[in-house]
């Protein structure tokens, strides 16, 4: 299958503003925080570690919540664990997030001067961050070229039929050869909204699909 990336992201880019224009929600969460926060790393990092397995609409709440009280690392850092806990629940994972919280801030003092680093292999080695969180970091707080598949994405590629892959990173692997960089940055929030509101994961909106002809629809036994 020849992939035609330009049609694919005009296609999704005007989908989206479409809805946009009709009072829909737009970007993910974590990208709303960015723009909120003026792209601060800090408040892009607590907020993605906060959307994981969390909807969009809980994800804002807390970040807001825990970003009032704690505006830096130093902050967090100064905060007991059950504070942290009370204030971005009802997150998923409440419990193990705020641990995270906690012991992020007091390496990001300690290692980095109270600063989020840049670097894919530093943010990796932080306490629950994993390649999707990494990655949407580095692009939502610093504007690099890095490319962040949650499942949505990792869902979507492999029905259209753009690769075959058994998990999200690997799915991040292989678009990394076969993806233009220009596009890496915003297939995630394109793909997120897109598989929230039409390529759902069972019965998805097929008739009324923008990228239809770049689409194998595999393993979709029902649409609407």
């Amino acid at each position: 299958m020849k992939i035609n990336w330009d049609k694919i992201f005009v296609s999704l880019e005007k989908w989206r503003n479409d809805i946009v224009s009709q009072g829909a929600a737009g970007d993910p969460s974590v990208t709303t925080v960015a723009e909120n926060y003026r792209y601060d790393p800090w408040a892009v990092l607590v907020s993605t570690i906060l959307s994981l397995r969390t909807k969009d609409e809980v994800t804002l709440a807390a970040s807001k919540k825990i970003l009032e009280t704690a505006k830096s690392p130093a902050e967090m850092n100064a905060m007991k664990a059950e504070k942290i806990e009370k204030l971005i629940y009802p997150v998923g994972f409440y419990r193990n997030k705020a641990a995270s919280l906690k012991k992020i801030s007091a390496i990001l003092l300690e290692q980095y001067g109270g600063k989020v680093p840049a670097s894919m292999d530093a943010l990796l080695a932080l306490p629950g961050v994993g390649r999707k969180t990494a990655n949407l970091v580095l692009t939502e707080a610093f504007d690099l070229d890095a490319l962040c598949v949650d499942i949505h994405v990792h869902r979507i590629s492999n029905r259209c039929g753009w690769l075959k892959s058994k998990n999200p990173d690997e799915t991040e692997m292989i678009l990394r050869k076969i993806m233009p960089v220009k596009y890496w940055k915003r297939i995630n929030s394109l793909l997120v909204l897109y598989g929230q509101k039409l390529c759902r994961p069972v019965s998805p909106f097929c008739s009324r699909c923008v990228i239809k002809k770049h689409c194998e629809c595999n393993n979709v036994e029902k649409s609407r």
